[in-house]
């Protein structure tokens, strides 16, 4: 009965385009669609709905790490409709499950509105590019792409280490290994170590989460090899400094000459609800390391890098404000959209009131209309 139901909420999930499903003692499952909360009209589920469910989806070692430490985390696959990530704890001694739909479907660079660079950087032979951003911000559609990209257009060995693994890859014109951390290897920073022993080209880590981990993708890019991984940050100015922050203060003198020479690209995300509600459009941070942000970091000068951005558009770098503002003017984003995921809202809101005062004067916005009646529009 149980599977039953599960299929048919997955299948609801993926037609809907839904990003997550919700399965919580007390409520219909639950979709987060386009970045919003909404119970599917069915039963509300009790505690044997939930203990039923987790027990037809997860594995036999994943049920055993729930009992041991009250969560697990694993992924699986959906028929041919799609992979989804799970996360099962406990709460207030019940069930509660998490999945989070990965589609088959790999996007292009295009798609997804990355900075044309991007396939340059792909082609780099070692150092360490970084995603970061909030949880659900779209980091490992990201990097799957450009894992995609090398697959298709380079003669690599490409070894991933993800805890669970997110999205499926074949092998292309790369040769492409993918490990589950807790399924074959113990560790990030196990399989990373061993990983320089298996003759890789490029390495993805699914994470930067603690201080070795970090020091083997920093060693692995110092070695010749081209590194991926995502970090929890927001903005590039932020990561350089939390990297640098989770060492040791007799350490982080060592750490800025590596990341100086070591890092290539930090590239930090976020999505955005568009005008009407339907769908998510991607904004960006990218900052490239060029000779003058190297020094930075080099120099302890970290507070200076959203300058050195803003100087390097002709490289394609651009703050996250900026690239914000350009989704609302051109109609794809709201005022409060782009507020709430500003870094420095206060200014956007002054160059907001500037426009609009503009517009008054040229007699294109009546003081009644207000703001967002010219730039709230629908996008066409």
């Amino acid at each position: 009965m149980a599977t039953i139901h599960i299929d048919r909420v997955l299948e609801t999930c993926v037609k809907q385009g839904a990003s997550d499903i919700h399965l919580v003692t007390g409520r219909p499952p639950v979709l987060r669609l386009h970045g919003g909360l909404r119970s599917l009209e069915t039963k509300v589920m009790d505690a044997d709905d939930t203990q039923a469910i987790m027990k037809s989806i997860t594995p036999d070692r994943n049920q055993q790490e729930l009992q041991e430490v009250g969560s697990t985390d694993f992924g699986f696959a959906f028929k041919d409709r799609g992979r989804f990530r799970v996360s099962v704890f406990r709460q207030r001694g019940e069930l509660s499950l998490v999945l989070r739909l990965i589609p088959n479907e790999l996007l292009s660079f295009e798609a997804i509105g990355l900075p044309s660079i991007i396939a340059e950087l792909c082609r780099r032979p070692q150092g360490m590019f970084l995603v970061t951003g909030p949880t659900g911000s779209g980091k490992s559609t990201t990097l799957a792409s450009m894992i995609n990209w090398i697959n298709e257009h380079l003669d690599h060995h490409i070894i991933t280490v993800e805890d669970p693994i997110e999205y499926y890859h074949y092998h292309k014109k790369s040769i492409i290994n993918q490990r589950e951390v807790g399924l074959d290897c113990p560790t990030f920073a196990e399989a990373l170590r061993r990983s320089l022993r298996q003759d890789p080209d490029v390495i993805l880590v699914g994470e930067l989460r603690d201080l070795e981990t970090i020091e083997s993708a920093v060693r692995a890019a110092e070695t010749g090899h081209l590194v991926f991984s995502t970090l929890h940050t927001t903005g590039c100015q932020g990561t350089v400094t939390r990297l640098i922050d989770a060492f040791p203060v007799n350490q982080q003198e060592q750490l800025r000459v590596q990341l100086s020479t070591n890092l290539i690209s930090v590239l930090s995300q976020t999505l955005c609800k568009k005008v009407g509600g339907k769908g998510r459009v991607a904004a960006y941070e990218f900052m490239m390391v060029t000779p003058a942000i190297s020094n930075l970091i080099r120099e302890n000068k970290t507070f200076r890098i959203n300058s050195a951005i803003q100087t390097g558009k002709k490289y394609g770098m651009q703050l996250m404000d900026d690239h914000l503002w350009e989704h609302f003017q051109n109609k794809k984003i709201t005022l409060d959209e782009m507020m709430s995921k500003a870094r420095f809202p206060d200014n956007l809101r002054e160059k907001a009131t500037g426009v609009k005062k503009e517009l008054m004067a040229k007699g294109k916005l009546s003081e009644e209309a207000g703001f967002e009646s010219e730039f709230d529009k629908k996008e066409e």
